[in-house]
């Protein structure tokens, strides 16, 4: 239960296959990906919307995150608390807001996201 530290930066790019994973998705021609939580198989983010996939990518390399945009977040399960913690409405710490000059930019640990329902059945957004 971490609410206080963040993964390494870069780790979802290198020790992870979350990059071949959309990747994957979008030669499929899929436009996005569901990104669930990890405690409760909850949709979090669909992304990426309003951008490309390589401008998702490159933001998340720059930042060493994964890093959604409000139109990225599924308003109904996540919450942004005072201080800028991102969490769950189950109460998943999932990373921290950390606006920069386009708006808020949520930074996300990889850990706390999951490319799959808790059921198990592939997004089919």
């Amino acid at each position: 239960f971490n609410r206080h530290y963040a993964e390494n930066w870069g780790y979802w790019r290198e020790s992870s296959t979350f990059i071949s994973d959309v990747s994957k998705r979008v030669k499929e021609g899929k436009d996005s990906m569901t990104f669930y939580d990890s405690n409760t198989g909850k949709p979090l983010f669909i992304a990426p919307k309003g951008r490309s996939f390589e401008d998702f990518v490159s933001e998340s390399t720059s930042h060493g995150w994964p890093s959604f945009r409000d139109d990225e977040v599924v308003w109904e399960n996540v919450r942004c608390l005072k201080d800028g913690e991102t969490v769950s409405v189950d109460g998943t710490h999932l990373g921290h807001n950390l606006p920069d000059r386009k708006g808020s930019r949520y930074c996300i640990n990889l850990v706390s996201i999951a490319g799959y329902p808790s059921n198990g059945v592939k997004d089919e957004v």
